[in-house]
C-alpha cells in the first residue's frame, strides 16, 4: 500500500520533470528562407522581405530568436505578411540579390558585402531590414538593435500594412493598438 501510494505521488513529478519540452506549434514558427529563394517568391507574389541580420557569436540575436520570433503573433505575421530571412551577416557564401553578386571579401572586417549594403555600413548585430519595392526600387529600412516581440509587432504592422506611405513612424506607434501582451 505505501509503494503504491508512493508511486501515485511521485511518478506524476518524475514524470513532468524529464518530459520533453514540447514542440513549437507551426503557428509559432517562422518559416525562414534564404535571401535567394525570397527574391523569387517575391518577384512572383509581391510581399515586403523582412530580413533578420544575425551573427553566430551574437548573443542578443540569439535571444531575440528564442524569445520574439517564437511568439505566435510575430510568426504568423512574418509568414503572412512578408518572406522571412535568416542572413548571416558574417557568411562566407557568394549571394546574388536582385542581380547583384555579393561575396565576403574580409574589406569590411568579417561583414559580408550584402550585409553591408542593407545595413547602410551601420554593423550592428541584431539589425532587422525591410525591403520593400517602390516602381522596381529597393527600399531598405533598417531597424538596430533587440526588439522583444511587444516592439516588434507594431514594426511589423508599419510595414506590412504600408503606413509608411502614409503617417510618421511616431505618428503610427501612438495609435496602435497590438495583440502581444
Amino acid at each position: 500500500m505505501k509503494r503504491t501510494l508512493f508511486l501515485l505521488l511521485i511518478l506524476p513529478a518524475f514524470i513532468t520533470a524529464f518530459a520533453q519540452k514540447p514542440e513549437l506549434s507551426t503557428s509559432s514558427r517562422v518559416k525562414w528562407y534564404t535571401i535567394q529563394e525570397a527574391e523569387k517568391l517575391m518577384k512572383k507574389s509581391p510581399r515586403p522581405l523582412f530580413i533578420d541580420t544575425y551573427t553566430d557569436w551574437c548573443g542578443w540575436c540569439k535571444k531575440m530568436d528564442q524569445d520574439t520570433f517564437t511568439n505566435s503573433v510575430i510568426a504568423n505575421m512574418l509568414n503572412t505578411k512578408f518572406y522571412p530571412v535568416k542572413f548571416n551577416a558574417e557568411g562566407k557564401e557568394s549571394v546574388t540579390f536582385l542581380g547583384q553578386t555579393f561575396i565576403n571579401d574580409g574589406k569590411a572586417g568579417r561583414a559580408h558585402q550584402l550585409a553591408v549594403a542593407l545595413l547602410n555600413g551601420q554593423m550592428s548585430y541584431p539589425t532587422v531590414v525591410f525591403l520593400t519595392m517602390e516602381d522596381d526600387k529597393p527600399g531598405v529600412s533598417p531597424v538596430p538593435g533587440y526588439r522583444p516581440a511587444k516592439d516588434m509587432e507594431p514594426l511589423l504592422s508599419f510595414f506590412a500594412d504600408k503606413a509608411y506611405k502614409t503617417t510618421t513612424w511616431q505618428e503610427f506607434q501612438m495609435s496602435f493598438v497590438g495583440k502581444v501582451k
